[in-house]
């Protein structure tokens, strides 16, 4: 962001604290969700549970470097964040197809939106 106003610098710490927030939900509902398919299980439930994981730890990662305060390359910051809401669209997908996994589906979506909002201010 180039020389930004107070409004447009308060918009965007609001938004990437609602993203780090999110991301934050959607990998602990991943993981839960993760934790519930039966490894042994189906193709299908397999790849539910390793898109859990790995929406999981990408959305852990993102919010950590979100929450991270020293300055950060914008380019980088915005390459992070869009492949996190293409990771938790990906999962909301998957959850759908699988009962009982809407609450993470949904989370992924909620992350997902966030995300999406996120990446506005930095354009």
């Amino acid at each position: 962001m180039t020389s930004p106003t107070s409004q447009q610098l308060y918009r965007f710490l609001e938004d990437r604290f609602t993203c780090a927030q999110a991301c934050t939900e959607c990998a602990r509902a991943c993981a839960v969700r993760a934790s519930l398919v039966d490894p042994d299980g189906t193709e299908r439930q397999e790849r539910v549970r390793r898109l859990g994981i790995m929406c999981a730890e990408v959305c852990d990662a993102t919010c950590r470097v979100l929450c991270e305060e020293n300055q950060q390359d914008e380019e980088a910051i915005r390459v992070r964040v869009d492949w996190c809401r293409s990771i938790c669209l990906e999962s909301a997908h998957a959850f759908d197809e699988y009962p009982g996994a809407e609450s993470a589906a949904g989370s992924c979506r909620a992350c997902a939106a966030a995300c999406t909002d996120f990446l506005k201010t930095l354009q």
